[in-house]
């Protein structure tokens, strides 16, 4: 066992906790265990159980992000603030970027919207980076929308593509095969993945700005797009970024369908399904304006020390203990 890895986490999260600390950030501890998520079709959750013989028992889950425990200390009027937790996400490969435990960064920053983020994050990075951290992860963010990325690489406009059939059309004229009638945002995925993340800069970082609407998550919409980017360096995804949702009933619409795409995709399959708490919402109307970024720290890890697999930077990972 190779402990330079260790070393030089070690001294990574000793930086981040001083640069937030510097800043006026509040660090937290959430815990990871949840009896209820935000529902998100996407992810799929490791189920347990909790076992009390004077409470009784009731099924609990591992958090795939602390986000649900946060944005209640933001509601409650915590101000900024950050935490490093472990996170959990099932039924993923196991590959150079993908361990079913990974540890996360999530800052959330009071007043900010998702532009203040783009440069507090290339601040941080600069700030916080290991001294063998190569020249290309500290360059300047290109900063590209994703309807720029996707006539770049792709040759079509998203604007003009706002239908499912017409995206489709597209799709199939690109050569890909699109299985039957789909979602909007599962055609636009087809493209995205074969066509735009195959082909950012592994140069430099790359900032990707104004996802689609169709993609629904809780970051503010704003005509065709939401107010979110995802930040790339070496090709690979590292960070994601809202303009947090404030809205209730926005918020309460959201988890009504998404929870509905949940047990269309898990029922019947063995898939845990989560509860959820639409009380939840509430805690989204009383939100501060604030711009929250999440950073897998595992892979931010493996960028700066030049790790080409996410195993050679964990003590234990998941596919050696298999």
């Amino acid at each position: 066992m190779d402990f330079k890895a260790a070393q030089a986490r070690s001294r990574l999260y000793s930086n981040i906790r001083q640069y937030f600390s510097d800043r006026g950030y509040l660090e937290v501890e959430t815990p990871t265990l949840s009896p209820d998520l935000i529902p998100e079709a996407t992810i799929d959750n490791f189920g347990t159980q909790f076992i009390n013989e004077f409470s009784g028992s009731r099924e609990m889950y591992m958090i795939p992000s602390p986000e649900i425990f946060i944005k209640k200390l933001l509601a409650r009027g915590s101000g900024s603030l950050f935490e490093i937790s472990k996170c959990f996400r099932n039924c993923e490969q196991l590959g150079d970027i993908h361990n079913p435990e990974f540890t996360m960064l999530e800052y959330y920053t009071v007043d900010f919207d998702e532009r203040d983020s783009i440069a507090l994050t290339q601040d941080m990075i600069r700030s916080t980076a290991l001294e063998s951290c190569p020249d290309s992860v500290l360059a300047d963010f290109e900063i590209l929308s994703v309807r720029e990325a996707t006539r770049r690489y792709a040759g079509v406009d998203l604007d003009e593509l706002q239908n499912p059939r017409d995206l489709r059309a597209a799709a199939e004229k690109l050569g890909l095969l699109v299985p039957g009638p789909e979602p909007w945002d599962d055609t636009f995925n087809r493209i995205f993945i074969n066509f735009v993340e195959t082909s950012i800069s592994k140069d430099h970082p790359v900032c990707l700005v104004d996802y689609p609407r169709q993609i629904e998550c809780l970051a503010k919409a704003e005509g065709n797009y939401r107010r979110r980017w995802e930040l790339y360096i070496n090709g690979t995804e590292i960070a994601n970024c809202y303009l947090e949702e404030t809205d209730a009933q926005t918020a309460q619409d959201y988890y009504r369908s998404e929870y509905q795409k949940l047990l269309a995709l898990r029922s019947g399959n063995g898939k845990t399904i989560p509860d959820i708490d639409d009380s939840f919402c509430e805690v989204l109307g009383n939100l501060p304006k604030c711009s929250g970024v999440a950073i897998g720290l595992d892979r931010l890890l493996m960028v700066e020390t030049g790790a080409r697999d996410i195993d050679d930077v964990l003590l234990f990972p998941f596919s050696r203990m298999l």
